[in-house]
């Protein structure tokens, strides 16, 4: 078997996988004072920021404390999907024997795309969120890192994403991947300290994120495997999808998760 830690990212106690490569993670531990799970803030970190880099501080903490050879990130609502099949969602995570045999030909695993069809990413976000911060990111990349402004370009062009901050990576990838996003996603929250949005549009450093995966993988030309991933709650589709159409066709932001 491979050498793999997968964080869980949490809030809150909840049913976790059993498989020891799954390390449950409690976000925003600074300001706790019981933490159910590994706190994320120990070692090094930025835990105070949960509130707005969200799942990103137990990535952090990850990229900066564990030493495994993989290391991949899920949320307590979403996992990665095996080849079990069962009516109990918990049965259907991927087991470390699935995980070790796709890590065997890929140093990379994200979730199946999320097709939007009838928008661009770029498109999309401006829709449902505030656009001034996806719009900062790329003046940041331009400065800082202008070889992939032609893929940040082509990414928000597309109709679909790799979503929900969810992957497993080799620890070399990892180590670029991470230096390279906290670097725009710090100098972002610096150059929007100006800007103030409510507790839910707050957390674009989260969101920021998911979109700027792509544009890695793009400029780096870097192979992955897509894996699907499974909801552990049902989801209200028709609240979401009335959602999306309010935001698309009227404006109106969106005001929570779902």
């Amino acid at each position: 078997m491979k050498d793999i830690k997968i964080i869980v990212a949490t809030h809150k106690e909840y049913r976790m996988p059993t498989e020891t490569m799954y390390l449950p993670v409690q976000l925003g531990a600074y300001n706790k004072e019981e933490c159910l799970y590994q706190p994320d803030n120990t070692g090094e970190n930025i835990s105070s920021k949960n509130s707005s880099f969200c799942e990103l501080t137990g990535l952090y903490w990850a990229w900066k404390n564990l030493d495994n050879e993989y290391i991949g990130l899920s949320h307590y609502r979403r996992h990665f999907k095996g080849k079990t099949k069962s009516k109990d969602a918990f049965n259907q995570v991927l087991t470390i024997e699935e995980a070790s045999k796709l890590l065997d030909n890929n140093d990379i695993i994200v979730t199946k795309r999320r097709n939007y069809y009838i928008e661009t990413v770029y498109s999309h976000y401006d829709h449902t969120l505030y656009i001034e911060p996806l719009d900062k990111t790329r003046e940041i990349i331009s400065r800082k890192y202008p070889n992939y402004l032609k893929s940040f370009d082509k990414c928000m062009k597309n109709k679909h994403m790799h979503a929900f901050n969810m992957f497993i990576m080799k620890r070399d990838k990892l180590d670029e991947f991470c230096s390279w996003l906290f670097d725009i996603l710090f100098t972002l929250e610096d150059e929007m300290s100006g800007i103030k949005y409510n507790d839910f549009h707050s957390r674009y450093p989260g969101r920021i994120s998911e979109v700027l995966l792509d544009v890695w993988l793009e400029t780096n030309n870097y192979q992955y495997k897509e894996v699907p991933f499974i909801y552990m709650e049902r989801i209200n589709k028709f609240k979401k999808g009335m959602s999306f159409l309010k935001a698309k066709f009227l404006g109106k932001k969106y005001g929570e998760s779902f």
